[in-house]
């Protein structure tokens, strides 16, 4: 007996349901969260990596400069909108460790790192990236026709012939900025470091609100001289600008980028995948394109303008002081220098 074709009509409508279900079903994906203030031209790059690997999740970036992401996080304590914080410095995990608000966990692969790049509890609480560390970019195409001489030290900055032509990120708002007030006030002291930074806020043109602007500045001849980060130092040179890039003799101030699973994160499975793969050769080689030191041992490779002995350069820093006496710091910054920085 033949269907009526109302029957049939339902039928099919029936199938067509089914597979678009199904097909919906599959093409599904978890939303993970995460805060970062990874540099702009990783991010692309990051989440079409992991995604590749893990077509069951998608990233969100939420991306600022450390000190704003940071003061994000901090005011968000109450009721967290990330589910893991990653690329953000150190200083910053720790201190949201210290507040309760990140889910101790070791990684898929957290044994082949180098441990001191990571929290040292076990489960650490956030595990190292890479390091970042504080550098200089010199214009020598307009120290030439400014007739500027080309500084080796940090003290070499002071000199009254540099005066308005230096441009170095506001620690508040940046994680650059804030790894070289905290690199100099252990370096020589607090009362010593004070000092050093009046002499240099003489010789400042503009505290800008990032890492990288100073070193673009520079690379432009927007500055002579901008302190920066060697990530975009790196970057600023490979580009070709006329530029070199100086790594003070007294030693360099530094921090670790890093990643952390928030507490409250409602997807922790995906959260704690996000971890291993960001603890695992893939990111750590994608890291090594730009970082002179990653946390993986045997993979980070020669850069254009890194020296070899970049990592004896970097100085004895104490990643508990940076961080408990980060709002005190800061304070006491912006009360002497803030005047100079540009508008947010």
């Amino acid at each position: 007996m033949k269907k009526p074709l109302y029957f049939l009509g339902a039928a099919l409508s029936a199938v067509t349901f089914a597979l678009s279900s199904g097909a919906a079903m599959a093409q599904a994906k978890t939303p993970l969260v995460v805060y970062t203030a990874l540099e702009t031209d990783a991010l692309k790059i990051f989440k079409d990596a992991f995604e590749k690997e893990n077509k069951d999740i998608e990233i969100k970036w939420v991306r600022d400069s450390t000190g704003i992401i940071t003061a994000k996080i901090l005011a968000e304590k109450a009721n967290p909108q990330a589910d893991v914080i990653a690329g953000v410095a150190a200083t910053s995990l720790a201190l949201f460790a210290k507040e309760g608000m990140l889910m101790p966990y070791e990684p898929k692969g957290f044994k082949q790192l180098d441990p001191q790049y990571s929290d040292q509890a076990r489960p650490p609480t956030w595990v190292g990236m890479d390091v970042f560390a504080a550098a200089i970019c010199f214009n020598t195409v307009e120290a030439a026709k400014q007739n500027l001489p080309k500084p080796e030290s940090w003290k070499d900055l002071t000199k009254p012939v540099y005066k308005g032509k230096i441009t170095m990120p506001n620690p508040a708002s940046s994680g650059t900025g804030y790894l070289d007030v905290a690199g100099w006030l252990q370096m020589w002291g607090e009362q010593d470091g004070w000092k050093y930074m009046d002499a240099l806020h003489e010789n400042i043109g503009q505290y800008v609100h990032s890492g990288s602007k100073p070193c673009r500045q520079a690379g432009a001849g927007e500055f002579p001289i901008g302190i920066s980060f060697e990530y975009r130092a790196h970057q600023v040179k490979k580009s070709g600008a006329p530029i070199d890039l100086i790594f003070p003799k007294e030693g360099l101030g530094w921090d670790i980028e890093a990643t952390g699973v928030v507490k409250t994160t409602k997807k922790p499975e995906q959260a704690k995948r996000f971890a291993d793969w960001m603890a695992g050769k893939e990111s750590q080689t994608i890291n090594s394109q730009w970082w002179a030191i990653v946390t993986l041992p045997g993979i980070a490779k020669p850069l254009e303008g890194i020296p070899a002995n970049f990592a004896s350069l970097l100085i004895k820093n104490n990643f508990n002081w940076a961080s408990e006496n980060r709002d005190t710091i800061l304070a006491e910054w912006s009360k002497r220098y803030d005047g100079k920085s540009e508008k947010k």
